[in-house]
């Protein structure tokens, strides 16, 4: 039995962790610069160690190279092409999660220049890294039409108007105004405030809550108004 785990070559394991992020006006990928092949951005990457499971890794890397603490982050692949990376055998598990950028901005570390850029206009990324982008925001775009995701990055009272630019920005599109409150509110998960946000327009749009009993019980489909979820950049 030991003779056969001598006769196996060692590979190396990386962790990679997609940060999507929402400003209230698009969505954007957390991003750092690496001195690997020049002056390049990355992902948040790095190496497993031998005392670490691959969540503790993920979270250290994120750490070190980001400053940020306490991301849920959830595992969405493993990379494992030979030639992934030219230097040497490398598998990578890649991780993605979703945050409100005003919650992490004031405390990205100037280490690696962690930046913010949208998604939709990202620069040359190392190795495959721009395709664990493409798969996690199919992933994420998967997920939030079938699950009520994403008001945890909306203030605790929010209009129709905000949720629909996030949704917008996820699946880089402009919902029709009426079909997406109509379909919304027919969720059940919203509820109606008696106030309105001012200085936007004459009539106001009123704000809204989330019903957290509702919330926390649905796992039905509910956004299926949602066209082509496989659809990417």
């Amino acid at each position: 039995m030991v003779e056969q785990y001598k006769q196996q070559r060692p590979y190396l394991l990386a962790l990679d962790s997609i940060i999507f992020g929402f400003d209230g006006e698009g969505l954007r990928v957390l991003l750092v610069k690496r001195g690997i092949e020049g002056s390049t951005w990355s992902l948040m990457g790095g190496w497993l160690q031998p005392e670490e499971s691959l969540e503790q890794a993920a979270a250290r890397i994120l750490f070190e190279l980001t400053g940020l603490t306490n991301v849920y982050l959830e595992q969405l692949h493993a990379f494992g092409d030979p030639y992934r990376d030219p230097i040497v055998r490398t598998i990578s598990v890649a991780y993605f999660s979703l945050v409100k950028v005003a919650d992490y901005e004031s405390n990205l570390s100037e280490a690696f220049q962690a930046r913010w850029f949208s998604i939709y206009d990202l620069p040359t990324l190392l190795f495959d890294h721009a395709d664990m982008v493409e798969l996690a925001l199919k992933r994420l775009r998967y997920k939030a039409a079938q699950h009520p995701i994403g008001f945890e990055l909306l203030p605790e009272k929010f209009t129709i108007p905000q949720l629909k630019k996030l949704y917008d920005a996820i699946y880089n599109t402009d919902f029709d105004k009426r079909n997406f409150s109509r379909k919304i509110l027919s969720t059940g998960l919203l509820i109606k405030l008696d106030e309105k946000q001012k200085g936007f327009s004459k009539k106001g749009a009123y704000y809204y809550q989330v019903d957290a009993v509702k919330y926390g019980q649905l796992t039905n489909s509910f956004l299926n108004f949602i066209p082509n979820t496989d659809t990417i950049l």
